[in-house]
């Protein structure tokens, strides 16, 4: 039950976007054995002004950078962790083309009382 949030810089097309899309949702299907249709995300586009990166950490990041960031419930392991951000990382570079080092992500952990997904209801507490 992932929601994932995408950020990057204004102006791809449709197509850019919708790819980055369907690369996050199989990376997740792939390394999180997340459910068939289990589609929670967005994108928000920035203009430079409101973008703002740095080379922190000895990686030549450009103007293609997105910061992924992905919302999990607290019973995922750290190698499960490991292979999501490699397979986003591989997916990203197939479709849509961005380069490895243009792929920021982080994992954040819920714990399962804290995800209602309809109705009002504490579905998983």
């Amino acid at each position: 039950m992932p929601i994932s949030h995408i950020a990057l810089r204004a102006g791809k097309p449709v197509a850019y976007r919708q790819a980055i899309f369907d690369s996050l949702y199989r990376a997740m299907r792939d390394a999180l054995d997340v459910p068939d249709d289990d589609q929670f995300m967005t994108i928000t586009e920035h203009d430079a002004a409101n973008f703002r990166y740095g080379h922190a950490f000895g990686v030549d990041r450009s103007d293609d950078l997105v910061f992924i960031q992905v919302i999990v419930f607290d019973t995922r392991t750290a190698e499960q962790k490991k292979a999501l951000f490699r397979r986003i990382a591989q997916l990203l570079r197939e479709s849509p083309g961005i380069r490895p080092e243009d792929v920021f992500v982080t994992v954040l952990e819920a714990a399962k009382e804290n995800w209602s997904v309809g109705h009002g209801l504490a579905q998983f507490a």
